[in-house]
């Protein structure tokens, strides 16, 4: 079951990447929602509207850190994403921590659900609240 969720994942980074609206539309599910890391939520025709032309590019688009656990007819899987591109000219975050919802549907992977968050110290994302990472006992000791 790993080798179809891999399987599964490669052709939705390729369709993410190329902004294959026709592949995405049947790698969603009609209830997909999407959560971005700024807290809002797509549902699956405004996921595809993000690559309408002019709005969301990527230059690269792919996932690492990849960990998948299955329950039954279901998967969640946690992942790096790592891009470079921009929407509407601006800059894309280029490392975001994504989880993945998917539900097994005729044998198929689907993918129900996707939250991403931004990682925290990496370029676009929001600084680090309180000015930067916290010293530990021992350099307070100092």
């Amino acid at each position: 079951m790993t080798n179809q969720i891999d399987s599964f994942l490669s052709d939705w980074t390729e369709a993410e990447r190329t902004g294959d609206r026709g592949a995405l539309g049947r790698l969603l599910t009609d209830d997909f929602v999407g959560v971005g890391p700024l807290g809002f939520t797509l549902p699956k025709p405004a996921w595809l509207a993000r690559h309408e032309p002019g709005e969301l590019a990527y230059d690269t688009f792919a996932l690492d850190e990849v960990q998948s656990r299955v329950h039954g007819d279901a998967a969640v899987v946690t992942a790096r994403q790592n891009a470079r591109g921009s929407y509407q000219g601006r800059p894309t975050p280029e490392s975001l921590r994504a989880t993945l919802a998917l539900v097994s549907d005729g044998g198929d992977w689907r993918l129900a659900g996707i939250h991403m968050s931004f990682i925290a110290g990496t370029p676009g994302a929001p600084p680090v609240p309180g000015g930067g990472p916290r010293s530990t006992p021992e350099e307070e000791s100092r």
